[in-house]
């Protein structure tokens, strides 16, 4: 990786439609995949109405980071349970494709509940042009991320039981944990540039810091914006190359 890897998106755009038809028979799932947020929100709404808008819009970022579980998911269960990977990958479909395809054809499938989500934001947000391009930015780094961080970590399992539980752990350590539906300034100072430099936390804090609810230094900015995009274009950089590497060994 002395160089960032370019994909090779032979088929991508084929297996992407295969993987969302695949998904939007799971209507259950993509239904649920919002009802934490939803039940979060209606408490926050009747509890808390001050932190509704920074509750809205870590609830937006959540589902974007957890589409990254339901890539590992998808990616283990094809690997672990039907071995449908030998098939994919000894046809035209690139490893660059696979991978891309999966989180692409998981990110169209799950696009409803998060624009339900942003219904919600446009009636309640004061929408700026500034806060918008803010959103899409970050919500794509976060996608990015996340979505690469679960096809590597698909690879690792040899169980799908082990999933489950572990899984749903990661993610929810890192985004819910973090200031992500909660204020950045309640989060302990010291703690501070931990959760700007993690991408759940450190978009929200873009997102807080651009509707005034809370002041970030400079610093702090730079820090997030900048370790939001490293992070997302390293970890993207590698899941290529691990994507190759376990399609040679495979």
């Amino acid at each position: 990786m002395a160089a960032f890897p370019l994909p090779r998106l032979r088929g991508a755009g084929a297996f992407s439609l295969t993987e969302f038809r695949v998904q939007v028979h799971e209507g259950i799932a993509i239904f649920t995949s919002i009802m934490t947020q939803a039940v979060l929100l209606i408490f926050v709404r009747i509890l808390a109405p001050p932190l509704f808008e920074i509750a809205l819009l870590g609830s937006l970022i959540f589902s974007v980071f957890t589409l990254g579980q339901r890539v590992l998911n998808e990616a283990a269960y094809i690997r672990v349970d039907h071995r449908l990977n030998q098939l994919y990958l000894a046809s035209p479909l690139t490893p660059d494709s696979y991978f891309v395809g999966i989180s692409v054809g998981v990110l169209m499938a799950y696009s409803l509940p998060i624009l339900l989500l942003v219904a919600v934001a446009v009636l309640t947000l004061p929408f700026t042009p500034a806060l918008v391009a803010l959103l899409l930015s970050t919500g794509f780094a976060v996608w990015v991320f996340t979505s690469s961080l679960g096809y590597i970590l698909s690879t690792t399992f040899r169980d799908m039981r082990a999933i489950w539980s572990q899984a749903s752990i990661l993610y929810n350590l890192f985004g819910v944990l973090p200031p992500v539906f909660y204020p950045l300034y309640l989060f302990p100072s010291a703690l501070r540039p931990v959760a700007l430099v993690l991408p759940p936390s450190a978009a929200t804090a873009l997102l807080q810091a651009s509707i005034g609810a809370v002041t970030l230094s400079p610093g702090e900015v730079a820090l997030a914006a900048g370790s939001h995009v490293v992070e997302a274009a390293v970890l993207f950089a590698f899941a290529l190359y691990w994507a190759r590497r376990t399609a040679m060994e495979r």
